[in-house]
């Protein structure tokens, strides 16, 4: 078994621990990429983004 192997077994363990902490950490990972995707367009996208961002949100919850 390789290292990075190693490492997604043990990430996946630490996932399955702590769910809640993994919706929150991802929660904010997607709010803050929504929130620079719409700094760097000045938000001309905002609508796009907004429903990719409740997309990636409802992804990762089904896990």
């Amino acid at each position: 078994m390789g290292f990075l192997d190693s490492a997604k077994d043990k990430l996946t363990e630490l996932a399955e621990q702590h769910p809640d902490q993994v919706e929150s950490l991802s929660d904010q990972a997607i709010q803050r990429g929504g929130d620079a995707v719409d700094g760097v367009t000045g938000g001309q996208y905002a609508d796009q983004v907004d429903g990719a961002q409740l997309r990636a949100d409802e992804a990762v919850g089904e896990r």
